[in-house]
């Protein structure tokens, strides 16, 4: 059986033998002006600032078991364009770990320019909707190091940093993606992003079983219960989990939780 390198779990084709594999726990690092912060649903003026070092925040998650660091430059999801390379360089300096990064990625340049720092994946989000070619033609020059973000609000897909909100449904694009090389899915439940409120079970399970892709789930985690809640999901193909605020806040513990999803 072919062993998925970055997330060592089993393909989605795969998952029938869930009991086999573990579900990857992703602790997550967003950059805000240089900082490790955390937002509210996405909003930009509803910020908590963590830490002034991001890449001090991935040493210590990567200290307590991480394997991959979920990197997101929000300050390069308003502008269109990375705003934050800086403190993604310094993280990939100061870890082992891989790191995936989103945030501005629009064109086939910058997807280059951020593998070559050393970045293991580029999460596109945005330009999946205005420009979903130009996913496939970057799985093609990068063979397994795309990964497509699909956030969404009420099943609809959010852009632009979730400052809008198409009318797109989430597993409709998914759908899209299928058989040209997408690396996996991360999707987000934006009105549970941040709020501790529980995953969305439901709509994640919904887009998982929808496409062949490897689902990651983001949203919502708040204690060791909703992981696992999550663990079932890996009879759909969901492979990992992304926690933010809960591990900042202390709700969850990252070892504890890496652990039970072994």
């Amino acid at each position: 059986m072919k062993i998925n390198e970055d997330l060592q779990v089993l393909t989605k084709h795969e998952t029938s033998l869930g009991k086999y594999f573990r579900m990857i726990i992703i602790p997550a690092v967003d950059i805000k002006n240089g900082k490790c912060v955390r937002l509210l649903q996405g909003r930009m003026d509803e910020e908590t600032v963590f830490s002034d070092d991001p890449a001090a925040m991935a040493k210590r998650w990567e200290d307590e078991g991480a394997e991959i660091i979920h990197v997101i430059d929000l300050d390069g999801a308003v502008e269109k364009s990375p705003q934050n390379l800086n403190s993604i360089r310094k993280i990939i300096e100061r870890v082992v770990a891989h790191i995936q990064v989103g945030g501005g990625i629009r064109n086939e340049k910058t997807v280059g320019l951020l593998l070559d720092l050393g970045v293991r994946r580029v999460i596109i989000g945005t330009q999946a909707i205005r420009n979903p070619n130009f996913v496939k033609d970057a799985c093609k020059a990068f063979p397994g190091r795309i990964v497509v973000g699909i956030d969404a609000r009420n099943g609809l897909v959010a852009i632009e940093g979730w400052t809008k909100t198409t009318k797109i449904k989430a597993v409709d694009l998914a759908k899209q993606f299928e058989d040209c090389g997408v690396a996996a899915i991360n999707f987000t439940d934006i009105h549970r992003d941040g709020m501790q409120t529980g995953p969305n079970i439901d709509e994640t399970r919904r887009l998982a079983e929808a496409v062949s892709i490897p689902v990651v789930a983001s949203g919502g985690v708040s204690t060791i219960e909703d992981i696992k809640n999550i663990l079932p999901l890996k009879e759909a193909g969901v492979v990992g989990v992304i926690t933010g605020r809960a591990l900042y806040s202390g709700s969850l513990n990252l070892k504890e939780a890496i652990e039970i999803a072994k």
